[in-house]
């Protein structure tokens, strides 16, 4: 049973139909490009061309609609009550991939938990509980003390120091990434100082620097990011691999399902190289197409959040669209090399029960904003 919804004035408007109606967009091309892009993995692995997609769907689309049925309903600022408690046990969710026998590694990076047969990355959630927990306690603080070094940046740099930590023990550097700068941006709208801002960029900048050029695989990546025709057959065949498919999309694509890298030559291809499968079988032309659909979300979506009731609304669905907007990004980025590879997945669209879930969750929360809204505007 879901809860009742409570009968206050805060519930007087429609959901803004309009993010509804890209946000739903988003996710039925999502199902339909890991259809395509995972057909030949999946029947090599499993025999089954469609495994990829019944698995999206049974543990990402479904517990991810029931996540989006709920929080789109109940009212947004209850989370403020579960915000510390939430966040904590995805701290302690962090800590269990380094258990022996439930955490496991994949592609050399320690992010998953196996627990009664179920797989889930916790990261995932971090991203969610933790900008739940930061939306709250920057509403608390109100503006003037959040620009105080000992009220505002140092409780901000501890609890932020303290997420990114664990991620980064789990060799996750992308992700890391995704919750430092959806953390910053909040911070920021909510009325942080633009010196103590500076200071965490320049340092934030020198401690990636230092993480990059500290671990060899990375250091390597990012060499042939400068240039990808250092050894094509080695550390460059990735994104070597990843270029060939987005350049033989051309104009128009090869079509739905008519990829060529896919036949076992790109890597990840139901993961973080999945956009440069869309490339090659939309083209040029259709792939900005898609990316102007996901502009108009994120349009929509800062819409939203303008006309938030309230400081923890505003706050908390900056984050989540700087959140998604900054993964979309450096994902679609890293396949064409102005960035270098991160391994980090496109939202909605690549396989991945945990972030599917987490996503839709995230989406429900900001219909649930917009029907609280102050005076939200009807067109585009």
């Amino acid at each position: 049973m879901w809860p009742k919804i409570s009968s206050s004035k805060r519930q007087t408007n429609s959901p803004d139909y309009v993010f509804l109606l890209w946000a739903g967009i988003w996710v039925i091309l999502g199902l339909i490009f890991l259809t395509s892009a995972s057909s030949v993995l999946g029947y090599q692995k499993f025999n089954d061309s469609y495994f990829y997609l019944k698995r999206q769907l049974l543990y990402g689309l479904l517990p991810g609609l029931a996540a989006f049925t709920f929080f789109s309903r109940w009212p947004y600022q209850n989370l403020k009550k579960y915000a510390t408690p939430a966040l904590i046990l995805s701290l302690v969710l962090l800590l269990t991939v380094f258990i022996p026998g439930l955490g496991f590694k994949y592609g050399g990076a320690q992010r998953w938990v196996n627990f009664l047969g179920f797989s889930f990355q916790p990261s995932e959630f971090v991203k969610l509980t933790f900008l739940v927990y930061l939306s709250s306690w920057l509403a608390s603080r109100g503006r003037e003390n959040l620009s105080d070094l000992r009220q505002g940046l140092l409780p901000f740099l501890l609890v932020l120091g303290t997420v990114l930590g664990l991620v980064l023990l789990q060799k996750d550097l992308g992700t890391a990434s995704v919750i430092g700068v959806s953390a910053l941006l909040t911070f920021f709208v909510a009325g942080a100082n633009l010196v103590h801002l500076g200071l965490i960029t320049v340092f934030g900048s020198g401690a990636l620097w230092w993480l990059i050029m500290k671990v060899g695989y990375r250091a390597q990546r990012f060499t042939v990011f400068l240039d990808p025709s250092l050894d094509p057959q080695g550390i460059g065949y990735h994104i070597n691999q990843a270029l060939l498919a987005v350049g033989s999309g051309g104009l128009f694509g090869l079509g739905i399902g008519y990829s060529r890298q896919k036949y076992q030559y790109l890597p990840e291809v139901t993961g973080d190289s999945i956009f440069a499968v869309i490339a090659e079988e939309l083209g040029f032309v259709f792939t900005t197409l898609f990316i102007i659909l996901l502009m108009a979300f994120f349009w929509r979506g800062f819409k939203i959040a303008r006309q938030a009731p309230d400081e923890f609304g505003r706050y908390l669905a900056i984050g989540i669209l700087a959140w998604l907007a900054w993964q979309t990004g450096i994902n679609m980025a890293s396949m064409v090399n102005i960035l270098p590879l991160t391994g980090v997945p496109l939202p909605l669209v690549s396989s991945g029960g945990t972030a599917l879930m987490t996503a839709l969750a995230a989406i429900g929360i900001l219909i649930n904003i917009s029907r609280q809204a102050k005076s939200l505007p009807k067109k585009i």
